[in-house]
């Protein structure tokens, strides 16, 4: 069990593409989410997770975490319970000196939207921002996975 401290940002260009060292396909549900926990329910190329995120504070920067590997076909099985369609995105992983920027392209529902995270140690700690980073959206709520699977990016005005 953790807390999380991440910042969210919307993404310029595809430049991070060339800068990526790992991409991977995700495909990830909730079992539960409203404004007091998310339960979410993904699956990672080969590999399957349960997490538990708890209401975020500090601005949408912190929120209790706890992730818990479990197998690709239990993860599988607990998709087709989630309440609301799948969230799917390939992920890019880019470094940026001592942090890793984690860049989802999204797919389906939420194709055209592309969304970068860097989580943080503290919440006022800097990092260097790459030029395709874009406006931060940190703590904008329509920018969870939880609300995109809700109310996809397709049904935005």
């Amino acid at each position: 069990m953790s807390i999380e401290i991440e910042r969210k940002f919307l993404v310029s260009s595809s430049d991070y593409k060339k800068e990526c060292f790992k991409k991977t396909y995700i495909k990830q549900g909730f079992l539960n989410s409203n404004k007091h926990r998310v339960v979410r329910v993904r699956v990672i190329d080969e590999l399957g997770y349960i997490t538990v995120k708890g209401k975020s504070y500090d601005g949408g920067t912190s929120r209790f975490e706890w992730e818990k590997e479990i197998s690709k076909t239990d993860a599988e099985k607990l998709l087709l319970l989630c309440e609301t369609t799948p969230i799917e995105k390939f992920r890019y992983l880019v470094k940026s000196e001592n942090h890793t920027f984690e860049v989802d392209e999204f797919l389906s529902n939420n194709l055209g939207l592309c969304i970068a995270e860097i989580e943080l140690k503290t919440k006022n700690e800097e990092f260097l921002s790459p030029k395709w980073l874009g406006k931060e959206v940190t703590g904008k709520k329509k920018y969870y996975n939880s609300e995109l699977s809700k109310r996809p990016h397709s049904t935005w005005k």
